[in-house]
């Protein structure tokens, strides 16, 4: 993808949550959560609707999002705040943030970092940050005694939503405009909210839309775990929820809407303000999120040690009036922290990543900008894990159109019919379909993890898993004592 010479740089405002499912906006059609300017932002510009993270986990994302290339590449594998602390990200590995501060971007990092606990945003090339800290210093001067609530199945945030955490992010965005819309230079403005991270705390405007008797039951909130990993079930007791009935589960799934739609409101202000500095025309929107969420989907808190959609599967949005027609639709497989950097990149005409693992996800055309053929060609999207919070438990997925392969060097592998199986309840792992489709779908694995860089595969004894098939498939040890009801 080349631009015409005579379009000029855009700005650039990515808007990136955290822990948000695919399925959990307006425009996926799916659960009944409201997201009315996500919505009008997928309209106007591209949903991408087969968005994959590349690890569903806070800090490797976010540093994979600032590089390009997977954060196992890196060093990246877990969060460095939880347990082990990994090497921080060198300040010295590509950034494209630095790249447009080169070509002369004024740029602001607002909200949650997450990316390195010894270099904040302006090592990576932003010239200033407002960290979320800030926003717990404004909210104790204006509401003394009142912190945010920290129990983490949630529960009502006491301020006016007006002082909240998602519209104070948005209050800042809206200064940032505004300063921006009188100086002569492109500018570059990212917001990382916390929200629908757990805990939810959504205020009482928005939790009251959402009844906890008219919340739906995930589909896949009965799934009894039968032969899957140990460590599932494991999560469940973990988190105490192992016997939790959907009456129990509702009213967190119901403050994971309400947070979701407050959050919604808040980017529609950031929308807002943009309209009136007059730079929308001008702005490429970018709105994604880290990963998924299980929020009682499979009976599972959070996320960890899971590839199911739930947690991998994620909303990515761009619109850049005059140059992506709206309603562009791509069911191409994507992803949205390695496929995004190489695309702002080559928007803006900058350096792209040195080793990049994503493609720019479009082409030139006369009717502007396409989803590009290289993103439709690709046949599979990996995801990766390396355990942490509960136990190092490492696993690699692989997901054609019809089959998620899920290779748990250390635990029964997984394998989903998705075709007959949507909702990821049946591994069927060691029945005699699997036999016909597993060598090819480890072969897959194997060859783009060694083009990826992942070390799993770089020694004799963990190849021979996936070349020769030397992993045992016998499930029927992990079926529990019980199912749950």
């Amino acid at each position: 993808m080349s631009l015409p010479a005579s379009r000029s740089q855009p700005n650039v405002l990515m808007i990136v949550s955290d822990q948000h499912r695919l399925d959990c906006v307006g425009a996926s059609d799916d659960y009944p959560v409201a997201t009315p300017h996500l919505d009008a932002l997928a309209r106007e510009g591209a949903w991408f609707s087969s968005a994959y993270t590349p690890i569903p986990l806070c800090t490797p994302a976010r540093q994979a999002l600032l590089t390009g290339v997977r954060a196992e590449s890196t060093g990246g594998l877990w969060n460095y705040d939880l347990a082990s602390r990994i090497p921080a990200l060198d300040p010295g590995e590509y950034s494209w943030p630095r790249e447009l501060q080169s070509a002369g971007y004024r740029s602001r990092y607002i909200g949650k970092w997450h990316v390195s606990p010894d270099h904040d945003p302006t090592r990576f090339g932003y010239d200033s940050w407002i960290p979320l800290e800030a926003y717990d210093a404004w909210r104790e001067e204006r509401h003394p005694g009142r912190p945010l609530p920290s129990d983490w199945f949630g529960e009502l945030d006491v301020v006016p939503t007006a002082d909240s955490r998602t519209h104070w992010m948005a209050d800042r965005a809206a200064e940032f405009l505004a300063e921006a819309a009188t100086a002569d230079a492109p500018w570059h403005l990212r917001l990382d909210f916390l929200e629908p991270h757990l805990p939810c705390v959504p205020t009482e405007e928005f939790a009251a839309r959402y009844p906890v008797d008219e919340i739906p039951r995930w589909r896949a909130f009965d799934d009894p775990l039968v032969g899957k990993p140990y460590i599932q079930r494991q999560q469940r007791v973990n988190w105490g929820v192992e016997d939790w009935t959907w009456e129990e589960w509702a009213p967190i799934v119901a403050r994971y809407y309400a947070v979701i739609t407050q959050l919604d409101d808040a980017v529609g202000r950031i929308l807002a303000a943009l309209d009136a500095t007059g730079q929308a025309s001008e702005t490429l929107v970018v709105y994604t999120t880290d990963h998924g969420d299980l929020c009682g989907s499979h009976g599972m808190m959070d996320k960890h040690y899971v590839m199911y959609d739930d947690v991998v599967r994620v909303p990515l949005i761009l619109r850049w009036p005059d140059r992506i027609p709206a309603e562009t639709r791509s069911d191409a497989f994507t992803y949205n922290m390695l496929d995004l950097p190489p695309t702002i990149a080559q928007a803006i005409g900058v350096a792209a990543p040195p080793r990049a693992h994503g493609l720019p996800l479009f082409d030139a055309s006369e009717a502007g900008l396409v989803p590009s053929a290289a993103t439709a060609a690709r046949e599979h999207v990996v995801s990766t894990y390396n355990g942490q919070q509960f136990g190092l438990f490492t696993q690699r997925m692989l997901r054609t159109r019809r089959w998620k392969y899920v290779w748990n060097p250390t635990d029964v592998d997984e394998l989903y019919d998705l075709e007959n199986d949507p909702d990821e309840l049946v591994n069927i792992i060691g029945e005699p379909a699997a036999a016909e489709v597993l060598p090819e779908l480890r072969t897959r694995l194997y060859h783009q993890l060694r083009r990826d860089d992942d070390s799993m595969v770089a020694n004799d004894w963990m190849a021979r898993q996936l070349l020769e098939g030397r992993k045992l498939n016998d499930h029927d040890i992990h079926i529990p004592a019980g199912s749950r009801g």
